[in-house]
């Protein structure tokens, strides 16, 4: 049963060796990260699933220890999802399960065992939800690490320009993401979603899916769009 969550933003730019001169302009999401890393930690998991999206070649399970890197971003770093040095991957992890490797190193994560699991955009509410629920059954205790963005579409200078839909669709993200709203979560619009330019509407729904049966409690750690996209950090307890 899943017994809490951290929900973090996936853009490369939460790396500072990535962001370079403009590190300092996510210092804020950076810290909101460690905090709801903190609080999965305290919540003692038997396991950790981290779910993000991921493009045709990164989808499905990754095991702990399967290598990442940001050299396609211009910068010599690599990254594991967890110890595991020495065994033989068959992939890399795709950027946002990357992120995610590098934020739990960055926490010195210890608390449970890791595995990955990269979902693709045009992923189906119904098969996210059911995807929840098996990682859900997985263990007694589970936690989740869930990457994704908001609208890449909240600004003229944003990734996919200004579309003003873009803000009332973040902005009910956000609300059901601070208040562990599964309902609200179930509700989000795929095809709004894909107008959008949301990477998280499928790691969101997979969350949904996975805390079904539990009774938690969200907290919203930051929510901003810097560059035009939305970034949302929370905490399930």
């Amino acid at each position: 049963m899943l017994v809490a969550a951290a929900v973090c933003p996936c853009p490369p730019l939460l790396v500072p060796e990535v962001a370079a001169g403009a590190a300092p302009e996510l210092d804020a999401a950076r810290a909101a990260c460690t905090d709801a890393l903190g609080v999965l930690a305290a919540a003692r998991p038997g396991l950790l699933v981290v779910v993000g999206p991921a493009e045709q070649d990164g989808r499905g399970a990754h095991p702990q220890g399967t290598p990442g890197s940001f050299r396609g971003f211009g910068v010599d770093l690599d990254v594991r999802l967890g110890p595991g040095a020495g065994t033989a991957y068959d992939r890399t992890l795709p950027p946002s399960l990357a992120v995610a490797a590098w934020l739990l190193e960055r926490a010195g994560w210890a608390a449970a065992p890791i595995e990955g699991l990269g979902v693709g955009e045009p992923l189906t509410p119904e098969r996210c939800f059911e995807a929840g629920r098996q990682v859900g059954a997985r263990v007694a205790r589970v936690g989740l690490l869930v990457m994704g963005d908001g609208s890449a579409c909240r600004t003229l200078k944003a990734p996919g320009y200004l579309d003003e839909r873009a803000a009332p669709f973040d902005a009910e993200a956000t609300r059901a993401l601070g208040s562990a709203d599964v309902a609200a979560l179930k509700a989000l619009d795929r095809e709004l979603a894909y107008e959008l330019k949301v990477s998280g509407r499928a790691p969101w729904q997979v969350l949904a899916g996975a805390a079904e049966d539990a009774e938690l409690t969200g907290t919203l750690l930051y929510e901003d769009a810097p560059y035009g996209v939305g970034y949302v950090v929370a905490a399930w307890s």
